[in-house]
């Protein structure tokens, strides 16, 4: 059965794109099938697979508002080998648009429903706050994975995520939950990091990944290349960190399905 994963916060700059591209590439490296939605404007998840955002036939904008299918407008990453519906400018012209369509809310649910089957795993790359594509991502998704930042102002941003998903619980999808909350740009030499990771930890227990995702240059470099970092460079601590959040991302999402 397919899950549908949204990668999500509504503060920038945590990791959010990095995760989604290299965790798409790490659950391809253990013989999953994935298909990743860039449905930020920026296009930066499309460009880190390897994917030009300005030379795309179709992107999501065309599927979501021109009728254009997920089969035609996906391309393969030549990096990571997943599946990708890029992004580029025009989908900051989807946001009026939908606004004018019935049933807003569920276009990309609706669109999903047609090539779900053919994937493990369909991840989101959410746009940085709180607009009519964030509303799609989570009402199409099944959960939410939260990568943050260990500082203080990222436990601010996560209250008001929080608040988010509440509210699309209760108006839009229902089934909605938190996959888990990923440390981002992990520094274990910083004792803010080690007090806000435990805060964390007390506050969401479980739902806290063990994996965690450190600073790391060659993470950092690799979207430069459209690549990757597990392509990249394969034995750098970012490429093996996803790795192992792959392998904890599959066990977590195993155990779901039989508790559903």
């Amino acid at each position: 059965m397919t899950q549908i994963y949204a990668i999500a916060n509504q503060k920038g700059g945590v990791g959010k794109t990095t995760t989604c591209v290299n965790l798409a590439a790490s659950l391809v490296a253990i013989k999953k099938k994935v298909l990743l939605i860039d449905l930020d404007p920026q296009g930066n998840a499309t460009m880190g697979s390897g994917v030009n955002k300005h030379g795309v036939t179709f992107s999501v904008y065309d599927v979501l508002i021109n009728d254009i299918s997920v089969t035609q407008a996906k391309q393969k990453s030549p990096s990571g080998h997943y599946d990708v519906l890029a992004s580029n400018s025009d989908l900051t012209a989807a946001e009026v648009q939908l606004l004018e369509k019935d049933n807003k809310e569920f276009a990309l649910r609706s669109v999903l429903e047609h090539v779900k089957h053919q994937y493990h795993y369909i991840l989101i790359d959410c746009p940085p706050s709180l607009n009519m594509l964030t509303v799609n991502a989570l009402a199409a998704s099944d959960s939410v994975l939260i990568p943050m930042q260990c500082e203080y102002y990222a436990l601010e941003g996560l209250s008001s995520l929080m608040n988010t998903i509440e509210q699309i619980q209760m108006q839009t999808n229902p089934g909605l939950d938190i996959a888990g909350i990923l440390r981002t740009m992990y520094d274990p030499r910083s004792s803010l990091t080690i007090e806000v990771s435990e805060q964390l930890k007390t506050h969401f227990g479980e739902k806290l990944y063990q994996a965690c995702i450190p600073r790391n240059i060659r993470l950092a470099e690799a979207p430069s290349f459209g690549q990757p970092a597990l392509i990249y460079d394969r034995q750098s601590k970012g490429a093996i960190a996803y790795l192992a959040l792959a392998g904890e991302f599959v066990r977590r999402s195993e155990l779901s399905k039989q508790a559903s």
